[in-house]
């Protein structure tokens, strides 16, 4: 057995230095969760599944959602490559001076405690207001599928003439235009649900390293106000 050496002890509890394995942690998870999705998804256009879903949306809510979905994708990884460099300026001893770990270090060192609560408070409140964006974005996937089902059934009823309902000949264009309301309100529904879906889980990856952030921060801070 090795003999344990209060030095390696101090380094591991010490917040100022990396632990190891965990550098760009949250980058290959973000890789992990989304290059399988990104497959199925592949798989799921070359299939042509993805031409039906669109091609059977006459209101383009379909487009409009995934376009907001996109969107919302790339400001989740955006936000997230931010939060894993603020981490790594947190551990760093020459932090980018633009950074917030630079900027809260600062202004906690040295401070008092209530000092140092006040700028924990505030910089978690500029945290949150960074990432909320992505779940306003995820929030709004569901309330589009919403509106489309319902345009989708609005679609269906139009067509539906009670007064022709005996006329064999004009049952033809009344099942066609029904089956295509329910088609909208159907693909719509289920786009928004799965982009809504598989952006949460995203921005859950994001929250969480929010938090590691802030965790971090204060752990550091509070090192480095003592005297």
């Amino acid at each position: 057995m090795t003999a344990f050496d209060p030095a390696l002890s101090t380094t591991a509890l010490d917040p100022s230095v990396p632990r190891a394995g965990t550098r760009h942690a949250p980058l290959y998870q973000f890789a992990a969760l989304n290059l399988p999705a990104l497959a199925l998804l592949a798989m799921a256009w070359h299939r042509g599944w993805l031409d039906t879903i669109i091609s059977a949306d006459p209101t383009r809510l379909t487009v409009v959602i995934i376009a907001v979905f996109v969107g919302g994708m790339v400001l989740a990884c955006h936000r997230l490559w931010r939060l894993d460099q603020e981490i790594e300026c947190a551990h760093s001893y020459n932090p980018n001076p633009d950074s917030w770990a630079r900027r809260y270090r600062a202004e906690v060192r040295h401070r008092s405690s209530g000092s140092r609560n006040l700028a924990a408070s505030t910089l978690r409140i500029r945290v949150t207001d960074y990432i909320a964006v992505i779940r306003h974005i995820a929030a709004s996937l569901v309330l589009l599928g919403l509106i489309g089902t319902v345009v989708g059934f609005i679609v269906a009823l139009s067509g539906v003439d009670p007064a022709k309902a005996a006329d064999v000949s004009s049952m033809t264009p009344m099942v066609a235009t029904l089956i295509q309301g329910m088609s909208v309100a159907l693909y719509t529904t289920l786009a928004g649900a799965v982009a809504n879906l598989w952006l949460t889980v995203n921005y859950r990856l994001v929250a969480s390293t929010a938090v590691r952030l802030l965790a971090d921060l204060v752990a550091i801070g509070e090192a480095d106000a003592r005297p």
